[in-house]
């Protein structure tokens, strides 16, 4: 089983829409998503327009790929680079910590993914 950046099993991240770079719902990794595909966000419409301005127009229904389009408030598998760069640039997204991918660890600190995190954990609970 896959571990989050907590040290626990990797939760779902959204089946509606039907994310993950396997299109399982989860951000699970493997050695062919050369993009990481790890970090569970909560888009927000900022962000959307910081990914489509910066050559990832996330927004815009592709039906022929399957996929719908993000509107503020869909969770998404999100590329931990671009995650990562939409922090630095102050744009970044909430993350789920429980569905985001341990490997996003390699991008990310776990500190910047709890200062955003939908639900942070206290302390005393991890």
């Amino acid at each position: 089983m896959a571990k989050n950046v907590l040290g626990t099993d990797l939760q779902s991240c959204s089946t509606d829409p039907m994310t993950g770079f396997y299109r399982d719902g989860c951000c699970s990794t493997g050695g062919d998503d050369v993009g990481v595909h790890t970090v569970c966000a909560v888009v927000t419409d900022d962000f959307l327009e910081f990914s489509k301005a910066a050559g990832n127009d996330l927004s815009t229904p592709m039906p022929q790929f399957g996929f719908p389009g993000l509107r503020d408030g869909d969770q998404w598998c999100l590329c931990a680079p671009r995650w990562q760069e939409a922090f630095e640039a102050g744009k970044a997204p909430q993350v789920v910590l429980e569905a985001t991918h341990v490997q996003t660890l390699e991008w990310c600190t776990l500190s910047d993914l709890e200062a955003h995190a939908v639900d942070r954990p206290r302390p005393e609970e991890r």
